[in-house]
């Protein structure tokens, strides 16, 4: 065996699951798959995987094993059964859930004499293997930095602490981000595009406007971190104000406003909590604090 690249077993082969296997077998990984539906491990067998009879024979056949089923019940489903062979393994459980579930599996692992990290997958399957997309993982860092080079593989692994529950919830913080932000690009997106502007034409202008907000966020982050906003850029009632003019437009040309108006009662709130003055970050306190501001 090649000890730069060790065997890894993949549980699970949706889409995510093959993504993973097929990028550790081209790297060069000997890799073991078992899925439920065994069909699914055809085509990768085929590529070079050893598939795998059952879970059992998976776990065992490497000693790292790298878990992406459909939620941690079915992880533990698969597991269960088999957790007397997992002892001395590392389980790497890069299942979506929360925080609570990772830490609860982590005890579980532990409890079966296997060493555990979880972690979230930051792209959708065709980004697999690209080192300019984000791998998440908590655990102890000592199991991180043991198997660093093979999850490199996978994506840039960034590691967020021993608390195994870390991963988890920067995934869904994440997500928020994400959502709130193409939610947003699309209401602007149906604006301009009111008056004929097309997509294609207003996404550059609005990715260069992306990284200014970055720079915001940058700016803003020892605010929050302090918990003071001097507003010396824009105040909140300046921002309140300035929404009204998206909201007026978009009303205008027959939009749905659902996501400014709560943008701007958010700010609204911040403004009776007494904010008005203040940066926009302080527009935090009323998001950890929902009674503030009512």
């Amino acid at each position: 065996m090649n000890a730069d690249r060790p065997a890894v077993t993949v549980l699970g082969l949706g889409s995510m699951g093959s993504a993973l296997a097929g990028t550790l077998l081209d790297r060069g990984h000997p890799t073991t798959v078992w899925n439920r539906s065994a069909h699914k491990a055809e085509a990768l067998a085929d590529r070079g995987a050893k598939a795998a009879a059952t879970a059992g024979e998976a776990v065992a056949a490497s000693p790292l094993i790298v878990a992406c089923v459909l939620d941690y019940g079915a992880l533990r489903t698969v597991l269960d059964p088999v957790a007397d062979t997992l002892a001395g393994r590392t389980l790497v459980n890069l299942t979506s859930g929360s925080p609570e579930q990772a830490r609860e599996t982590a005890e579980w692992a532990r409890a079966h004499g296997a060493d555990y990290l979880d972690g979230a997958i930051m792209t959708t399957p065709p980004g697999v293997g690209s080192p300019e997309m984000m791998f998440l993982y908590s655990g102890p860092e000592t199991v991180f930095e043991a198997h660093r080079s093979t999850l490199a593989t996978l994506g840039d692994p960034l590691y967020l602490g021993a608390d195994p529950g870390t991963a988890s919830l920067h995934d869904a913080a994440l997500l928020g981000l994400m959502w709130a932000t193409l939610t947003g690009w699309l209401h602007g997106t149906a604006l301009v595009g009111a008056e004929k502007t097309e997509a294609t034409a207003f996404t550059p202008v609005a990715v260069r406007w992306l990284t200014a907000v970055a720079g915001f966020m940058t700016t803003y982050a020892p605010q929050v971190d302090a918990g003071r906003y001097p507003g010396d850029d824009a105040t909140v009632d300046v921002q309140i104000a300035t929404i009204d003019h998206l909201l007026h437009a978009a009303e205008a040309r027959g939009l749905d406003n659902a996501l400014p108006e709560l943008l701007k009662t958010t700010m609204e709130r911040a403004k009776a909590a007494g904010h008005g003055r203040d940066s926009y970050a302080s527009v935090i306190e009323v998001l950890r604090n929902p009674s503030t501001g009512g």
